[in-house]
């Protein structure tokens, strides 16, 4: 085995080790035994949707991580990630003859709850599964902030800017429902180019610079008059505690910067807290249902965070990539045939939960290292026998 071969190992390892990292971070906001119904409409949460149960022709549902696990084991789930303020509908008036097994008493409909095509499996623009297995393009997914559908990079209508993975996405359709956020987009979003759709748009220009309008939203005070300047600041008229402040969004429309208006639209880290909260804003984004957008703790990455932190977080110091730096070569690359086997055996054994729609539970894992150990034991009596 070359040496780039095994380099190619501690480069698996950490991957995994980020797969494992990212599962946790979403996983570990959401509990894995008790059903979150009591808990209301939950601000975020693992969600997913079982086809066996609410299939295509019917009512849209989501059940919660721990319902996935003890009400749906063995079913076709379809994995939503997170969503917002959604309250769990397993065995609900949705699911005829098949109750909660962690809690009975709940209403029939949660009215509240809001669902779109990804209950039933269908995602982006082009309504296709995920994985796709008639999609041979290799492409990312991205959420959108605000209806949260995950939609095909090449399905957006604009570049993929650098660094997307920690920026917040608004598809174009969100935008145009809500056109106010358009004047936002000329100030705070990142700059980028909208592209050529299949649906045969014609490609556009770069989008307005942010540094083309003023670089704080605030206004700035006017200058004193003559009057007002001679006499001494406590004199002065000061403007009452109650009066409303100075609407930021309409200071942008004023400034008459605009944005082309085509494609998604990628958002910086810290963009929401730039957005106007005076009380005709704040009444625009309720009537929109939209009231979650200036809150910072609403986003993913703040989700991650916490469940990140609440799981303990990494371990600084991996006892495996120690164990390997301590090994002769020889013992390395025995080491390092197992673990490629083992890998693909897993791979295999995981793929079948995959095509089934299958949630894999711990115990479903532990039983596969099981038959593993089992098999090595009978190789390794099959061996001493033949000695």
């Amino acid at each position: 085995m070359s040496e780039e071969q095994t380099v190619s190992l501690v480069d698996v390892l950490q991957e995994d080790e980020e797969l494992e990292e990212e599962a946790s971070a979403v996983l570990a906001g959401s509990d894995s035994d008790h059903c979150s119904y009591p808990r209301g409409y939950v601000k975020r949460q693992a969600l997913y949707a079982c086809n066996t149960c609410t299939p295509k022709g019917g009512q849209a549902a989501g059940v919660c991580l721990a319902c996935s696990y003890k009400c749906h084991e063995g079913h076709h789930l379809f994995e939503l990630y997170t969503k917002r303020n959604f309250r769990c509908d397993c065995g609900n008036g949705k699911f005829a003859d098949a109750p909660c097994k962690l809690f009975h008493d709940k209403d029939d409909v949660n009215s509240l709850n809001k669902y779109g095509h990804n209950f039933f499996g269908e995602y982006c623009t082009c309504r296709r599964p995920y994985p796709d297995p008639e999609d041979q393009v290799e492409d990312e997914m991205i959420q959108c902030v605000l209806c949260e559908d995950w939609l095909h990079g090449r399905h957006l209508g604009c570049q993929v800017p650098d660094g997307a993975e920690l920026q917040e996405m608004i598809c174009e359709s969100c935008m145009n429902a809500n056109e106010f956020l358009w004047s936002y987009a000329a100030r705070l979003a990142v700059p980028g180019h909208a592209v050529e759709s299949e649906t045969g748009r014609e490609a556009c220009a770069d989008a307005v610079a942010a540094d083309q309008v003023t670089s704080s939203l605030s206004r700035r005070p006017a200058p004193l008059k003559a009057d007002e300047a001679a006499e001494p600041r406590c004199k002065r008229a000061r403007p009452e505690a109650a009066d409303e402040p100075a609407c930021r969004l309409k200071e942008l429309e004023a400034a008459g910067v605009e944005r082309l208006r085509r494609g998604a639209v990628f958002w910086p880290s810290g963009w929401r807290s730039e957005l106007c909260r005076c009380r005709g804003c704040q009444g625009r984004l309720a009537e929109a249902g939209l009231s979650f957008l200036p809150d910072e703790s609403d986003t993913v990455l703040a989700y991650e965070t916490k469940g990140k932190r609440e799981e303990g977080g990494a371990p600084a110091h991996d006892p495996l990539m120690s164990a390997l730096d301590s090994l002769n070569r020889v013992q390395q690359l025995e080491i390092i045939h197992g673990y490629n086997d083992m890998k693909s055996e897993l791979k295999d054994f995981l793929q079948t939960f995959a095509t089934e729609g299958k949630v894999v539970t711990s115990d479903d894992i532990r039983q596969f290292f099981e038959r593993q150990q089992s098999r090595k034991r009978r190789q390794a009596d099959g061996h001493f026998n033949c000695v």
